[in-house]
Order: structure tokens, then C-alpha cells, then sequence
């Protein structure tokens, strides 16, 4: 993991086209602008894990609610 400290009004910049600025710090908590590209999805890190979740639930839920192929003639031929 990169380190960087930054204050106020500083940015980082990821690539060509993705930026982040330090907005406001006020005592624990830091308010950060992410400016990317539509095409770059972006997260809060407990959104992301919840959704995640989510999924792979649902993804379990399928599974096991998927019947098994029938067996035809063809199959013990």
C-alpha cells in the first residue's frame, strides 16, 4: 500500500484520468472528491463488500435451487 500524506486542496492523481482531492479534514474524518471516468466504477468500501455479498449469496441460492438434468434414453445408451 502507498502512503501519502496530503493536506487540504491536494490531489492525488491514478492514471490519466482519475483524481483525488483532499476537500475538508475535520478532526477524524477527511471528505474526499474522486473525479473518474463514467466508465470507472467507484465505491465505498462496506457498499462494495455488502454487494459482494449479496451476490455470492444469491449466486448459492441458485445453485441449490437448480434441478439436475433428467435423464433421457440417450444418456444410457
Amino acid at each position: 500500500m502507498l502512503m501519502i500524506t496530503r493536506r487540504t486542496g491536494e490531489r492525488i492523481r491514478l492514471g490519466d484520468d482519475t483524481v483525488i482531492e483532499v476537500i475538508e479534514i475535520a478532526g477524524n474524518s477527511v471528505r474526499i472528491g474522486i473525479e473518474a471516468p463514467r466508465s470507472v466504477p467507484v465505491y465505498r468500501e462496506e457498499i462494495w463488500a455488502a454487494v459482494q455479498e449479496e451476490n455470492r449469496a444469491a449466486a448459492s441460492a441458485e445453485a441449490q435451487t437448480i434441478p439436475a438434468p433428467a435423464k433421457t434414453d440417450a444418456d444410457s445408451g
